[in-house]
């Protein structure tokens, strides 16, 4: 079968208006659910061979998520879907106005590599929920996961309501050039550019979920040993491919030698290692070497190690870092962690600023002036105040980026709401009739209208 054959029979079956029914919906969630669980042991094992992804980190990072995703969409789609009332003004009266929410139809969900399940299934639970059709194309690059995903979810679904593709540019490109109502994407700005290029074709909705360099900013009133610790949990979990870890740390230069101190000293005591279970393999030889190559070893203050026969690397602290150097170019998507040092509250602020909008930013203090004007003044997706990442575990929080991190948002109702479309309506009785609005035009009419509604 063909893409576009694919993509006709899907936009057939939605037009059945199966889909719009709200306990289609939640059957085909609740079945999703199910599958999920019925095959974890399968998809733990094929996470273990992409990463060296533990079942405890694989659970608490991949499947807790969508499962909250799932329950929260099935508790409250039927409120979800309800048309809303919306006021009426004084020159519709008599009259009623009201919103409904609709799917937009065949929508198209293209994963990232970096927590495979999660990253392409949210998307999809929200997809369903709203009562669209999909199809998921994982990545290939993760690709046991992208695997199990197509045989139990093709193996489970109707393939005209849910599809999972696989392949990799040649297949996506083939994709993009299909006519869709909604395209979802998650990965590098580099690649969103090319799939908004492809969609604005189309006039295709588009929601980008892209990536930034995330800055941890860490003041001197704050809780160190505290700080610390969030930060190196949240930088080196899957061993920092998280497109919301903290890219680097602006940490006052008064305790800075002490934050590095604390750092080491954290990393130690975590014990990372994928013997322990708590750290994973670099994606790929490309990745790893990509990652080799930011390590200056002049600016290694911890750690720098590395094994490419196993695509180990260890948690690796640099510092004497400057916003020139090369691994301060790009998002680092990876273990190491750069350290830069500012003077005063106003030059870590213009520091962030300078640079492209990030996908998230963290604050680290006790100085509520401080958080107020960098919440204020920096432009960035979202983020934590004295945490890291965990913005992302509360589904009553939009996510997303903006401006070079992405636009649009998921998560509970904000997925909902960006796969559907909110049609607004208009309703006039046939009782009443005020000529105003008809012929013949009259200084007398003019008058009323600037009167009573000018």
């Amino acid at each position: 079968m063909t893409f576009s054959e694919l993509v006709e029979n899907q936009r057939c079956f939605f037009n059945t208006n199966k889909t719009k029914e709200i306990n289609f919906r939640i059957e085909q969630l609740k079945k999703l659910k199910t599958v999920l669980k019925e095959n974890e042991l399968m998809l733990y094992a094929s996470i273990q061979k992409d990463f060296k992804k533990s079942e405890f980190d694989t659970y608490a990072s991949e499947f807790l998520l969508i499962y909250w995703e799932i329950d929260e969409a099935i508790k409250k789609v039927h409120r979800w879907s309800k048309r809303k009332r919306a006021k009426t003004n004084l020159v519709n009266l008599p009259g009623k106005s009201y919103i409904i929410p609709e799917p937009l139809g065949v929508s198209l969900i293209i994963g990232a590599w970096n927590y495979p399940y999660q990253i392409s299934l949210a998307p999809a639970v929200a997809a369903i929920a709203a009562g669209n059709t999909v199809i998921l194309k994982p990545s290939e690059i993760s690709s046991e996961t992208s695997g199990t995903m197509a045989t139990i979810i093709n193996q489970n679904f109707d393939e005209n309501f849910f599809k999972v593709v696989e392949g990799g540019i040649k297949e996506t490109t083939e994709l993009l050039k299909q006519d869709f109502d909604k395209i979802f994407f998650t990965g590098s700005t580099t690649v969103g550019k090319i799939v908004y290029e492809a969609a604005a074709k189309n006039l295709t909705p588009v929601t980008l979920e892209l990536g930034g360099k995330n800055p941890a900013i860490v003041t001197r009133d704050c809780q160190l040993k505290k700080s610390v610790k969030r930060i190196v949990w949240s930088k080196f979990l899957n061993s920092g491919q998280t497109c919301i870890a903290p890219d680097y740390i602006l940490v006052d230069e008064s305790i800075k030698k002490e934050f590095l101190e604390l750092l080491k000293k954290q990393i130690e005591e975590f014990n990372y290692s994928f013997e322990n279970e708590n750290y994973v393999q670099i994606i790929n030889e490309k990745n790893f070497n990509r990652l080799i190559q930011l390590i200056d070893k002049e600016n290694i203050y911890y750690g720098g190690k590395y094994n490419s026969e196993k695509r180990f690397i260890e948690p690796t602290i640099l510092h004497n870092i400057n916003f020139s150097d090369k691994i301060m170019e790009d998002e680092i998507f990876g273990p190491l962690l750069p350290v830069i040092s500012y003077r005063n509250i106003d030059e870590a602020i213009l520091k962030v600023k300078s640079n492209p909008k990030p996908l998230a930013l963290y604050i680290f203090t006790n100085d509520k002036k401080i958080k107020n004007r960098i919440l204020n003044e920096i432009s960035f997706g979202g983020g934590c105040v004295n945490d890291t990442i965990m913005h992302i575990s509360n589904f009553y929080l939009p996510f997303g980026g903006v401006g070079a991190s992405g636009f649009g948002s998921y998560h509970g109702e904000a997925g909902f709401k960006t796969f559907s479309h909110y049609k607004s309506i208009f309703e006039k009785p046939f009782w009443f009739e005020p000529n105003l609005k008809f012929p013949p035009y009259t200084k007398t009419k003019l008058n009323l209208i600037k009167k009573f509604f000018g």
